[in-house]
């Protein structure tokens, strides 16, 4: 087999690009992961995260993250759980089928993003009860408090960069031609 029709069917029903490096695309995975790892991901859940942004489908079943990353189905099913309980995935099936494939979010960063707000309003929440716990008027409880304070302050700040992200965005596909189209406009 040639390594162009490796590359072909290696991205069969994915709308790969036929002309895409399998090497360079799996390099790419492997420091992705590494890099997610290295902020606090779990590895095996940051390796598959990447690949699943890497094909351009950004959807892809059990078996291939397996043969693609060459990890155990046990390795998936627990990376697919981790990455699917902190919302950066989600499980579908097609309609009769028995087999599960994996899908980012269309907007994955965005709604990783989103999601955050919940986790934040709730570690306010947690650190005011710890706060009057400790007793307000101590070191412990005054930390407690300035971490309340800053949650807070950081969940106002999320919504309001969410926001200007969708402005951004909407005006960004406004103003990027389409392929074989050209930008009109003086310059």
């Amino acid at each position: 087999m040639t390594e162009v029709t490796r590359q072909e069917s290696a991205h069969e029903g994915t709308g790969g690009d036929a002309a895409r490096d399998d090497e360079a695309v799996s390099r790419f995975v492997e420091r992705f992961g590494a890099d997610m790892a290295e902020a606090g991901m779990q590895r095996m859940g940051a390796r598959v995260f990447a690949a699943l942004l890497a094909s351009d489908s950004g959807k892809l079943s059990a078996a291939e993250i397996a043969e693609q990353l060459q990890i155990s189905p046990a390795a998936v099913s627990g990376a697919v759980r981790y990455l699917a309980q902190v919302d950066l995935i989600t499980r579908e099936r097609e309609p009769g089928s028995r087999r599960d494939s994996y899908r980012l979010y269309n907007e994955v960063w965005y709604e990783a993003v989103a999601h955050r707000d919940q986790i934040l309003t709730r570690w306010t929440n947690t650190m005011r009860d710890g706060a009057r716990a400790l007793g307000l008027d101590t070191p412990a409880g005054a930390r407690a408090a300035k971490s309340a304070e800053f949650y807070e302050f950081m969940q106002k700040e999320l919504v309001g960069m969410l926001a200007r992200w969708r402005a951004h965005e909407e005006g960004a596909h406004q103003e990027i031609p389409r392929v074989g189209e050209q930008k009109t406009g003086k310059t």
